[in-house]
């Protein structure tokens, strides 16, 4: 079975979104916690909540993944900046409690001139301060895989280690069950990861330095962009660069397959449904 969705609007709630799950075909969705261009996040329906725990029950629905907004930089030369994206994320967790199970994703940052090294440390020392203030953590967090454009971190398997294990040391215990990765294969593919190739080998890699354990999701895109361009640009499956056999490839993997996978191609409903469609035809 392919646990798939594509990312939906939350202005009218969880229900609605998971009512508009099921009518395309999905068993999971992505949204955005709150504006992804601004901070500010609409007050909690918890009752929806509630009904929609009930409703993903009776769906079989596998894991939502929940994704923070463009604006939080964890790593910014600003203090300021890495408050407010600390802020954000423990706003954001202490929400996602009243849906309990699911994921929540974010872009690790931009280091802005200061290192990678340096962007490092702060995205993990976020996480930690991030894991203390929120004691019941029932939603796992996710580092999402990055293309590498502009300073970026999170581009090589090995940055995204370096931020689990600092922010493991800098919290003071490990933090299985509780920081995981989100595979985004556009991005993995513009980072230099020949997922057409040698998908073997890119998992084969991943588990090596990251383990498989730790990777709860994945983002379903094709890429406007040949391998190693940095860029991130995301295409309609199968008229990129990496194209369908090889993202068919992706949603069969022993590895993978049983990952909620999101789709974040340039799409209307019409598009997604087809989208979700077509991989589900060429489930294995």
């Amino acid at each position: 079975m392919l646990h798939i969705g594509y990312h939906e609007s939350s202005s009218d709630g969880y229900m609605a979104m998971g009512n508009e799950a099921v009518s395309v075909g999905a068993d999971t969705f992505a949204f955005f916690t709150r504006n992804p261009r601004g901070g500010a996040a609409k007050p909690l329906d918890k009752a929806d909540a509630a009904s929609f725990c009930t409703f993903a029950r009776e769906h079989a629905f596998a894991p939502l993944v929940a994704h923070a907004p463009y604006t939080m930089n964890p790593c910014a030369a600003d203090p300021g900046l890495r408050d407010f994206a600390r802020n954000m994320m423990i706003d954001d967790l202490n929400r996602l409690s009243y849906t309990p199970g699911n994921l929540y994703n974010f872009h690790p940052g931009s280091h802005v001139k200061q290192g990678a090294d340096v962007g490092i440390a702060l995205t993990a020392d976020m996480l930690a301060a991030v894991f203390r203030a929120v004691s019941d953590i029932s939603t796992t967090v996710l580092i999402e895989t990055m293309a590498g454009k502009g300073s970026e971190i999170g581009r090589t398997f090995e940055e995204v280690r370096a931020i689990i294990d600092r922010a493991e040391q800098s919290f003071g215990k490990p933090l299985d069950g509780r920081l995981g990765v989100c595979l985004d294969t556009c991005h993995v593919w513009d980072g230099g990861y020949d997922i057409v190739n040698d998908l073997d080998g890119v998992i084969t890699q991943f588990d090596k330095v990251i383990g498989l354990e730790r990777l709860k999701a994945v983002h379903l895109n094709d890429s406007m962009n040949v391998l190693g361009a940095h860029k991130d640009r995301h295409q309609k499956i199968g008229q990129g660069e990496i194209g369908l056999e090889a993202l068919v490839r992706v949603i069969n993997h022993a590895a993978l397959k049983d990952k909620p996978f999101i789709l974040e191609t340039p799409n209307e409903r019409a598009g997604y449904i087809s989208e979700i469609a077509l991989l589900k035809s060429r489930v294995q």
